[in-house]
């Protein structure tokens, strides 16, 4: 078994996953709804939104769609949770860091804690929670 998680967006999803890409890297396959088979059913107006996109980076998946107005519930927001990030060293963890943050907000800067060589709490400019772990930096043997 492996779960990943399934983001929503309210008309960010392209963008976000496209910066998402840049920052992690990976690959990405996106579906807007109007290249779905029920595209007739769609406003015209939400044909370029994201029906599903797929961010594989490895082993890793990280999903997402941008949700519509005929949806039962009216968007939120991301809240609730986090998307963590373990990363292997401290440049890395200060690099994933300083592009997630930009035009974002930071709950807790970059730094070591009792269980990290780093941990971050920050809020990306699309909304999106994220923690970055460096439990150990393999680079310092």
């Amino acid at each position: 078994m492996k779960i990943h998680a399934y983001l929503m967006f309210d008309g960010q999803c392209e963008a976000a996953f496209n910066f998402y890409a840049e920052c992690l890297g990976g690959s990405l396959e996106l579906m807007r709804f109007g290249d779905s088979p029920e595209a007739k059913d769609i406003p015209a107006e939400f044909h370029q939104r994201v029906m599903h996109v797929c961010l594989t980076v490895g082993d890793q998946v990280l999903m997402a769609s941008d949700s519509l107005p005929q949806c039962p519930q009216p968007y939120e927001g991301i809240k609730g949770c986090s998307i963590t990030l373990q990363v292997d060293n401290v440049p890395e963890a200060e690099r994933l860091y300083a592009a997630l943050s930009a035009q974002g907000t930071v709950q807790m800067e970059l730094q070591q804690t009792f269980w990290a060589t780093r941990f971050a709490m920050l809020t990306d400019r699309f909304g999106v929670p994220w923690m970055i772990n460096c439990a150990v930096d393999s680079q310092q043997g």
